[in-house]
């Protein structure tokens, strides 16, 4: 077919056969951080955020790295693990709260926040029970964005790292009753669980969530019978969907359960508060009626514990008895396996700090990431946890408005 020359005169000149520019994707701006990890000065704080294998993933990807020595200790990380990896050690914690971004796994001291130059981002847990008005405005005053790990929300709207803390909490308690079942530990000589011919561990279980479904399931690979108390309906359903097998399961009622913990040879309290303390369901009157030498795990001391006799106490002197039942109420229980915890925390971590650098920064992430934007209470020196405010009589502005000026 002959193309008329004077349509392609036409055509050139009105620049149609001429070169035209190509619109390419026009890539996010990419930003190194500046990451600090201090030794953790909690008491009986094991755990780290970042393992090596994670510190090496940031720098792989350009990021800068301080950690400060002997930070890893505590789950079995050496300084050596770390500077390998391309960590810079650093012996002072001055110069770890020098840098941009301050990732701690406890909630900062006075002392480590009168470190901070200001205008920084702290990524650490909230712990709203024990966090200072005095801590809150040093915060405040020193323009820092605070960010509490606990609530940040994951795509599926999840909280990775309380869900995770809770497997980890929950698998554990299991462990530790069945070792203070033993006889070495003072306990009644038994094995949690079964095995032909004699009749299994009876464990109770009093709460369906993350905790209490994982303390289920590993009591159940055990060989135990569970009884699982709850006061939701659908949490008690989800559990008998998700762990697949028939189990007996019951709402929380006091003559039910009393006469459960009758006959329990292990207790795992496992309820939550969305809020303030966790209710007492468990009665001094029913500990009292409990068999001689079985074991209480009371996982919800961190927010008051769901039995009247618990009382809070830590690794170094876990247990105590009421009535000849062993209590173990220790708050903290994933740094009694931190380095398991450790790697939980980094899996987490890692691929957020990443995001962070190709979004550009902390601001860009808080802006575009909604589940992020949930862990932020103080943006730039300003409260914007409604809750700390009205806890402490603090001024607030919602976090979604303030990032509308961004």
């Amino acid at each position: 077919m002959k193309t008329d020359p004077e349509l392609l005169k036409k055509l050139m000149q009105q620049g149609v056969l001429m070169p035209q520019e190509e619109m390419l994707e026009v890539s996010r701006k990419k930003g190194s951080l500046f990451i600090g990890i201090p030794k953790e000065t909690s008491f009986q704080e094991r755990r780290v955020p970042l393992v090596p294998e994670g510190v090496a993933l940031l720098i792989a990807n350009g990021h800068q790295v301080r950690v400060e020595s002997m930070c890893g200790v505590g789950s079995n990380f050496s300084d050596r693990d770390y500077s390998e990896v391309g960590a810079e050690i650093c012996f002072s914690p001055k110069d770890i709260f020098q840098c941009d971004i301050i990732l701690k796994v406890a909630p900062p001291t006075e002392e480590e926040v009168d470190l901070m130059p200001g205008g920084q981002t702290l990524i650490s847990a909230l712990q709203l029970s024990v966090q200072p008005k005095e801590l809150l405005q040093k915060l405040i005053q020193k323009k820092i964005t605070a960010i509490a790990w606990d609530y940040i929300r994951d795509e599926e709207g999840l909280l990775p790292v309380v869900r995770t803390m809770g497997e980890i909490a929950g698998t554990t308690s299991i462990l530790v009753a069945g070792e203070l079942l033993s006889s070495f530990s003072s306990g009644k000589g038994m094995m949690l669980g079964g095995i032909a011919g004699v009749t299994p561990t009876e464990v109770v279980v009093i709460g369906a969530g993350t905790v209490g479904e994982y303390a289920t399931r590993a009591a159940l690979g055990l060989g135990a019978s569970v009884k699982v108390f709850d006061n939701s309906l659908s949490r008690l359903r989800r559990m008998q969907n998700d762990i697949g097998t028939r189990l007996y399961t019951c709402v929380l009622t006091p003559k039910v359960l009393a006469k459960a913990l009758k006959r329990a040879d292990v207790v795992i309290g496992a309820l939550r508060a969305p809020l303030g303390r966790t209710p007492c369901v468990v009665t001094e009157e029913m500990i009292q009626e409990m068999k001689q030498g079985s074991v209480v795990v009371d996982v919800s001391i961190d927010q008051g514990g769901c039995f009247e006799t618990s009382r809070v106490t830590n690794h170094n002197e876990p247990t105590f008895e009421v009535h000849g039942v062993i209590h173990y109420c220790v708050p903290n229980i994933a740094s009694r396996v931190s380095r398991t915890a450790s790697f939980a925390l980094s899996n987490i971590f890692a691929p957020i700090l990443l995001e962070m650098g190709d979004s550009g920064g902390c601001r860009d992430l808080i802006k575009r990431d909604q589940g992020f934007r949930r862990g932020v209470y103080i943006y730039k020196g300003t409260l914007t946890s409604e809750i700390l405010g009205k806890v402490f009589h603090l001024k607030y502005k919602d976090i979604d408005l303030l990032i509308l000026g961004i």
